[in-house]
């Protein structure tokens, strides 16, 4: 049984092989055979590129799912970790350890 190929960037696993390079027509990213999922580029909600380690700020109130609490607007996140998703980063905030979207995140 052959791995189904997805796309690194939207993750749509509607993707095929022009003869030269793979191609997503989802979002029309195109990358060559030896690229993979690891290679992709965590951005915050400027399109700022994140790193591990980096200190970012929250830019909207945030409830907690599965908590009363509520991550204010303007908090400072310091020392994320990426995760294997592009799109969330690992840190802790008053001790507790949370998965924050990067959508809701600034450098």
């Amino acid at each position: 049984m052959t791995d189904v190929l997805k796309c690194p960037k939207c993750s749509m696993e509607n993707v095929y092989f022009d003869g030269t390079s793979n191609v997503c027509p989802d979002c029309f990213y195109e990358w060559s055979g030896d690229e993979t999922a690891n290679n992709t580029v965590v951005k915050d909600s400027n399109g700022t590129e994140l790193q591990d380690g980096d200190a970012v700020t929250v830019i909207k109130d945030l409830k907690v799912k599965g908590s009363s609490m509520v991550i204010k607007r303007g908090t400072k996140v310091k020392s994320i970790r990426l995760t294997d998703n592009p799109d969330e980063v690992d840190c802790k905030i008053d001790g507790s350890s949370i998965v924050l979207k990067t959508c809701f995140l600034k450098k």
